[in-house]
This record gives structure tokens, sequence and C-alpha cells, in this order.
């Protein structure tokens, strides 16, 4: 991972924001059939919730008929619960990994650049001339974390719409109690971590959900951020005001509109 970052980086111009926003986006298209997966797995479950419902109401004095039935509906809509933590679980060593490679690419002391000078392969001399690296960014120093709350605003916010999409409802009130703590606690941790990572890390977080969220609507549809244009309230008409007659008496609306007042 850090001589594909510095490869980037001495290909687009030496602008390692560039380069860790098309290191993302590459992520995000190896990953894309895992992704592809978690999409159709979640949208499964989310169509299997009213059976699911019907099953637990049936067999709700029988914990052992209910799991049965659960399980047999599983297997014949071809889905896995656990199917949606696969592409979770083989992006968290990505984090982590990116995590170490903007701490040694970016060093801040001559022990860290000699660190990262053994870390390029020795039979690529491109990379050993970009040393050091230019940790500049719009405002960010890539290496350090966002003096400003904007970036881990952005991270959370991302984060959210991301997960209200993936977020369908359900008729168990445990499952959605449990979803919208998750829907809440997950970018609200991420906001924290932003404050004290790499301003590098929050801008592959940022990318990474910005991606994951086009590529989300194009395979599902908007989730479940429908439900809120649902709940938005429809404008009601405006009233249509009475017109007063030739004496100046009231009439009732549209009365007598488009005659001519008669003669005397």
């Amino acid at each position: 991972m850090v001589n594909s970052l510095v490869l980037l980086y001495a290909l687009v111009g030496h602008n390692l924001g560039v380069a860790i926003i098309l290191f993302t986006i590459i992520i995000r298209l190896v990953t894309f059939p895992l992704t592809l997966k978690q999409l159709k797995q979640s949208k499964a479950m989310a169509d299997l919730q009213p059976k699911l419902a019907e099953i637990q109401k049936r067999y709700a004095k029988d914990p052992r008929k209910r799991s049965e039935e659960t399980m047999r509906l599983y297997r014949q809509a071809g889905v896995n619960p656990l199917g949606c933590l696969g592409p979770l679980l083989i992006q968290f060593p990505i984090w982590i990994g990116l995590y170490q490679t903007l701490v040694e690419a970016v060093p801040s002391t001559p022990d860290s650049l000699l660190a990262l000078s053994k870390r390029l392969y020795p039979w690529l001399p491109l990379l050993h001339q970009q040393i050091p690296l230019d940790n500049r960014f719009l405002w960010l120093n890539l290496g350090t974390p966002d003096p400003t709350p904007f970036l881990p605003l952005l991270v959370g916010l991302s984060m959210w719409v991301q997960q209200k999409m993936s977020t369908y409802p359900t008729p168990d009130p445990r499952q959605q109690q449990m979803n919208q703590m998750l829907l809440w606690m997950m970018p609200f941790m991420f906001i924290l971590f932003t404050f004290r990572f790499p301003s590098g890390l929050a801008l592959y977080w940022v990318v990474s959900n910005v991606v994951g969220i086009v590529m989300q609507y194009f395979i599902t549809g908007w989730g479940g951020l429908e439900e809120l244009w649902k709940r938005r309230p429809k404008e009601s008409p405006a009233p249509q005001q009475a017109h007063p007659s030739p004496s100046g008496g009231g009439t009732r609306a549209g009365e007598g509109q488009g005659k001519p007042p008669h003669s005397p």
C-alpha cells in the first residue's frame, strides 16, 4: 500500500490528496463484487421482513419452531443473515493498513523518513525520487488531524447517508431500535476518530462513503432515505378567494366569473 500510494503520488504530479482519492476509488472498484453482494443481501433481508414478522407472530410461543421456520425462509430466498459483514471485515484491515501507510508516508522525523525509504521497492528508483512527500492538500496537512470541524462533520454526514440508504424499515421493534442506534452511533464514533487521526485517512473515508453512496443508488436506489421524503408534509392548495359582487355584497368563490354585468 505504501508503494502504491507513492507511485500514484508520482503519477498525479506530486499531489498526495489526489493520490489518496484515486487510491480510494481503486480500492472501491477492487472490492465492488463484495459490495454488490452486500447490497443485494441487505435488500433481500429487507424484502423478507414481513414474512419474518409473520413467523414470529405465528410461533411466538415455540422458539424452536420459530428458528426452524426462519432458517427455512432464509434458505428458500438464498439469503445469508451474515452476508453483509463480509465486505466490512475485508475493508477493516484496509483502513488499518492505510492508517499505517499515511503515518509512514508523511514522516516528521529523520528516523521515520529512513523507515519510509526502506519500505519502497528497490527496483523502482522512481519511488525513491519522490521522498519526502508533499503532504499539503487544500487547507489540510494530510499527516495531522484537520484543525477545523469541516472534515470530521463531512465524514459523519457521508457515513450517515450511506447507512441510512442501507437501513430498511422492519416490523420488529427491537431490530428497529438497534438500527437506529447504529445509524447514529457509527457516524458519531467516526467523527471522534477524525479529530484524532490523520486527515489523509479522513479524506479516504469521505471519498469511500461518497463512492459507496453512488454505487448503492444505482443498485438499490435511495433505500431508507425514501422514508424521509415520504414523511415530508405535502403542500395544500391555496384557498380560493371570494370576489365581491358589483352591488357590494359578497358572493361565493367563482360565482359570476367571466360574465359581463347586466345593463340597467
